[in-house]
């Protein structure tokens, strides 16, 4: 029936979907298409950023940056408290140069570019410290706002 497919096709829509007048709410859209980039968050141009090298879309404030020393696949990596324009993937688990930890690899939300990885979970009690922070390939940012 119609009402079946309505349902089917808006499954969490609000209790007017079961409703006698089978009609959507005018509602405006959520995200205007311009030809410009629109990305999820921006970081404060006063601060020092780092951006995707791809698609220029903001990633992590340098206050957030917490080390330098880092190895990713593809040479130097930063660790990052947090970042935003990421998503992430399933977590596995690898053995990397510190030992054995459940990562999810990130990716950039805007060009789906792989960044880099989040521990998600370390094993040995010496890289707690790395729990729920990003590691972001330098292959894969840029430096922007500030930094001259």
């Amino acid at each position: 029936t119609a009402l079946t497919c309505v349902l089917r096709c808006f499954p969490c829509e609000p209790s007017w979907a079961g409703s006698p007048f089978l009609h959507r709410p005018a509602t405006p859209p959520m995200v205007t298409m311009t030809r410009s980039k629109t990305f999820q968050a921006y970081l404060p141009s006063c601060h020092r950023t780092y951006s995707c090298i791809h698609c220029r879309a903001h990633l992590a404030n340098h206050d957030e940056l917490i080390s330098k020393s880092f190895q990713g696949s593809q040479g130097r990596a930063y660790l990052f408290n947090s970042v935003v324009n990421v998503g992430c993937g399933p977590a596995e688990e690898r053995v990397l140069l510190t030992g054995l930890h459940a990562v999810a690899d990130i990716y950039c939300e805007n060009c789906k570019t792989t960044l880099g990885w989040k521990y998600e979970h370390a094993f040995e009690s010496s890289q707690k410290y790395k729990e729920g922070k990003f590691i972001i390939e330098l292959a894969h940012m840029i430096k922007d706002n500030g930094w001259d």
